[in-house]
């Protein structure tokens, strides 16, 4: 057998190699990590404290924000401190943890959207029954079903592909830590196991998405009749974008795991990984929440609380 060269640390691929520049993408994804993270922040304070969001749909609403709270904050700090610092190294072990939290939440936000497609589908079509179907130990135990099985996910991927040794070149050709750059410096000849799992979470991403596009024909179906043209532009205005993040979080995943890797990612690759890992963090708040009016109101009675009723005039 050939002497091979152990890889004992990595280097992450950033955007450029001019240091102004460097520092220029640092301090834009600060902001924009910023923006995510007091976004999401504020939606958990408002659904956690203001009583009358203590519902199924806010409940979840929750549940997404901290996982897109977690899913941000795993690989923007160290792609803004490498910028920053002008060092792109990664050592084993933190790339194994990248790999495992980034997985887990990823795969865990997918299974929660469709629990939340779920819910919105019992409101819309079979309202008399939504608090005896949406109960509190139904929410309870989907969202818990969801954060498990993305920590599963995020286990066996990590453990199957740390299990190996790395040998040969030690770029990573991604700001962060994929599966498909790692295996493709793995020196092992037995990676079945990582490959099946690859295939299964593939399969059970497109079962997700199936189900979100047959709750929402449902949904869709059942605002057609609503009488008022008011009624089914609210309806739709909700409904649509959240679908549209949903797809394009699935694709871009897709592409971020499935597709083999480069040794020279083009900027249509770069993108597509920043879509994937900001766009849910950024976008979900706006989308799923921001733009409700009684999360609006909430904020108004937070404000009203801290800073007294001058805040309502804000």
């Amino acid at each position: 057998m050939a002497n091979v060269t152990l890889v004992t640390g990595f280097l992450l691929t950033g955007f450029s190699n001019v240091q102004k520049l460097q520092i220029l993408y640092g301090v834009l994804f600060l902001l924009i990590y910023l923006a995510a993270l007091m976004s999401n922040l504020l939606i958990i304070t408002l659904t956690t404290l203001d009583i009358k969001l203590q519902t199924p749909m806010y409940f979840f609403l929750k549940n997404l924000s901290f996982l897109d709270v977690f899913l941000v904050s795993v690989p923007i700090p160290k792609f803004i401190v490498n910028n920053l610092t002008h060092n792109n190294s990664i050592s084993i072990l933190g790339c194994a943890f990248q790999l495992l939290l980034m997985t887990s939440f990823s795969a865990g936000e997918i299974f929660l959207l469709t629990a939340m497609s779920y819910d919105r589908y019992v409101a819309m079509c079979c309202p008399l029954h939504y608090e005896v179907v949406m109960n509190t130990g139904v929410c309870v135990l989907m969202a818990s079903v969801s954060w498990a099985v993305g920590g599963l996910f995020g286990t066996v991927y990590a453990a199957g592909t740390f299990s190996m040794p790395f040998c040969g070149s030690s770029v990573i050709p991604q700001f962060f830590c994929d599966v498909p750059s790692l295996l493709r410096i793995s020196c092992s000849e037995t990676l079945m196991v990582i490959y099946a799992g690859i295939g299964v979470g593939a399969c059970l991403s497109i079962s997700c998405f199936i189900c979100i596009v047959i709750s929402y024909i449902y949904i869709f179906s059942t605002v057609l009749k609503i009488p008022t043209t008011k009624g089914q532009s609210k309806a739709f205005s909700t409904c649509l974008p959240h679908l549209i993040v949903f797809t394009v979080f699935i694709i871009t995943a897709y592409f971020v795991y499935l597709k083999p890797p480069s040794n020279s990612p083009s900027v249509i690759d770069r993108l597509l990984s920043v879509i994937y890992i900001v766009m849910p963090p950024v976008f979900n708040p706006v989308i799923y929440s921001l733009r409700n009016d009684d999360m609006k109101r909430a904020l108004i009675r937070l404000l009203q609380n801290t800073y007294g009723q001058e805040a309502y005039f804000i």
